[in-house]
Parts: C-alpha cells; structure tokens; sequence
C-alpha cells in the first residue's frame, strides 16, 4: 500500500469513527474541511505556514493560535433587501428588470457593510482592560507594546458577520420567477402584500412555499441565486482586507440572533411572515430543504467559502432510526465524506428525533440530559429558552 492510499484508508476510517460518534446525538463531533480552512486563510492574507497551523475560535471561525485577536460583528442582510423593495416607504418600487432590481440592492448592501466597515475603526483602541495574561501569551502584544485587547496580535482580525444570505437568496429568486419571468403579478402588487403580511393573501404564500424549490435541494435556478448574493457579499466585504489596524475578514453566520432579529423582519418573498424565525448561519430556510441531506449538502457546497475565510457554516437535523446499525453508519460515513470532497466549510450534524424535541419541550421532567447542537455549540435541551428551543425544532427532518 503506497502512501496515497495509507493516507486515504486512515480519512475513511476517521470519517466512520466520526460518524459513529455522531449517530449518539448532540452535535458532536462536528466537521470542517481542511482544505478549505486553509485555502481561505492564504486567499486573506495569513501565510501558508500560519495557515496550517489553524484553529477555531470556539465555534468556527478560522485563527492561527497563539497570534491572533479575533472578535466579530454580526448583521442582518434582509434589511439591504428590504431597502431595495422600499418596504419602509410609501413610494411603490419601481423597477423595469431583475437586474435594476438586484443592482439596487446591491448597493443598499454594499452601503450596510460600509457602515459597518466605518463603525469598527478604532473600536480596539479605546480598550480600558490591558488583558495581560492573554497579552502574555499571543505573539505580537509584547513586541510591539501593545495589548491583545487594543489590536497587539500578530493578527487583529474583527470579522464581518451577516445573516440572512439564503433567505435573500430565495426572495430574489421568488420575484425574479413570479414577477419578472411569470408576470404573475406587478413588483408594486407583491411588495403591498409583503407590507400587509400577506393578509388575505395565504393560498399565494402556500403556493410559494410549497411549488418552489428554495437554496438546499440542489437545484440549479435557486442555487445560482445564492451563488450570487454570496459571491457578491463575499466580494464586497472582501474589498477592505485590513483597515485602521484591524484585519477583517468576511463571514456567514446568525448564532441564534435569527430569534433577536425575528420581529425586527417584514415578511419576505419566500413565504415568511413576521416573527418567523428564519435560516441559521448558511443553512437552508428551515422547512425549505426537501431533497434530503445529499441535496442540502450538494448545493451548499456550491459556494466557494475560500471568500469567506471566517466561516460559513451548515446544520443538518438526522432522524435517529436513519443511522441505526452497520447501513446507518455507511450512509452517515458517505454523507461526511461527500461533504469533504465536495470543499464544505464547516457542518454541525444533530441526530436528534423532532418528536422527541417537541415532548421535552412539553415534559422537561422526562429529557434532563437531551442534548442538541445549538449553532457552534452544544446544550441541553430542557435548559434552553422556548424560542431556542423552536428554533431548534423547526430546522428540517432529514433521512439519510
């Protein structure tokens, strides 16, 4: 056996190692693939031999322990959309083509991500607390005098966080279909029932949810779209690499403030109403996905996360019967090697039944020690608040 293959047969064992852990439930242990890592520090900048020496910060984003400060702001892309519609104004939009329509909200988020760039200058400066331990022990705070609070690390990064990407995603697809391409109904016609909360209108709203096939069923028209919001915040954010002293690298990622951020959102194109709570991280809008986990993976992957060096990363909900026995390792093993070759980023896999979840929520007393993966980390159901906890319950079933 050559070193090719010994390399290879020591992956696929690891892999099926991994998976049997997985099956147990609690998101543990979650995966990433290497070469992406890597790739995507090197595209930002960080040299290849810190690069290979990468950890996470705790739940995904790419570092180089023991030189880099790491902090990062979050935000919501749907506003950029909703700027775009005029969902805040009583002028109706007026737009002849998809494409004016796209590049005005192209610019409403490049406009946001302005913001936030101008918001972060100087945040590190004005630090009251030195940090000394920390400062100790990361490579650049003692050389050049400066705390790792104030930006003292070989690598200051402060990374740009926005959620919402395949919500957007989907909303643009939607009225590109229905509006422009279908001439279904006027662009003024469908943002006036988006601003009534689709009163009146369910029998459109469930059309739209259950004819479409939405980011995360491998489908071409859906995926593309989604290619390009990410492409193009990618490239955006991606045009300020290092500003005021601080590197800031691109990401995708919600954390859970789909729940804080879910009475702040109108209703959307895709179907969603006020108070939904919406896609985590760069998953799929929850319900959305169909296909089954092949699926969500095949068009997650589509995206090149070498863009997005701080992460982006996908959930997926396993029915527990799914996995049993020799067949059900072999699949979960096949579904993490599809992952890897394919260039994920980073995947959380929860076997957990839906059923189960929503009788500890009903009973807490019988699940003291459920555990579920919550966004980059793990916790015990019964100890999570209610929206959490639908949250949780909300992303899709899958079979594997």
């Amino acid at each position: 056996m050559d070193a090719v293959e010994k390399w290879n047969s020591r992956n696929i064992e690891l892999i099926r190692r991994i998976a049997e852990v997985q099956r147990y439930g609690g998101g543990i242990v979650s995966v990433y693939s290497e070469d992406t890592f890597i790739d995507g520090l090197v595209k930002f900048g960080i040299p290849l031999e810190d690069a290979r020496e990468y950890t996470n910060d705790g739940c995904w984003e790419a570092i180089v322990p023991g030189k880099s400060s790491f902090i990062y702001t979050p935000n919501d892309m749907l506003p950029s959309l909703y700027t775009a519609l005029k969902m805040n104004e009583e002028a109706a939009p007026d737009y002849p083509d998809f494409e004016t329509l796209y590049a005005s909200f192209s610019q409403a988020l490049e406009n946001h991500v302005a913001s936030v760039q101008k918001t972060l200058d100087g945040r590190w400066k004005n630090k009251k607390y030195p940090c000394i331990l920390t400062s100790i022990f990361t490579e650049g705070c003692l050389e050049k005098g400066v705390s790792y609070q104030a930006g003292g690390a070989i690598y200051p990064m402060h990374g740009i966080h926005f959620g919402g990407v395949s919500d957007v995603a989907n909303s643009l697809y939607v009225i590109k279909k229905l509006v422009y391409d279908d001439k279904y109904l006027t662009l003024d016609e469908f943002v006036d029932i988006l601003k009534k909360n689709w009163e009146g209108h369910e029998t459109l709203r469930q059309l739209i949810k259950n004819r479409f096939d939405f980011y995360g069923n491998d489908a071409d028209a859906p995926d593309l779209m989604m290619q390009r919001v990410f492409n193009d915040y990618a490239d955006i954010v991606g045009k300020t690499k290092v500003r005021a002293g601080l590197m800031r690298p691109c990401g995708i990622s919600t954390f859970g403030r789909e729940i804080d951020w879910r009475m702040r959102r109108l209703a959307t194109p895709e179907g969603s109403r006020l108070g939904d709570i919406l896609a985590t991280n760069c998953s799929p809008t929850p319900g959305s996905d169909k296909k089954g986990p092949t699926s969500a993976i095949n068009s997650y992957c589509k995206l090149d996360f070498t863009k997005t060096c701080n992460g982006a990363t996908l959930e997926l909900k396993i029915l527990p019967s799914s996995v049993k026995g020799k067949n059900g390792i072999d699949a979960l093993s096949a579904l993490l090697k599809t992952f890897r070759d394919k260039g994920g980023y980073y995947m959380h896999v929860d076997v957990v039944d839906t059923a189960m979840l929503i009788d500890a929520q009903k009973h807490p007393e019988r699940y003291p020690n459920l555990p579920v993966r919550v966004s980059g980390w793990s916790a015990r159901f019964t100890t999570l608040g209610k929206d959490w906890q639908d949250m949780i319950i909300q992303r899709t079933q899958q079979l594997v």
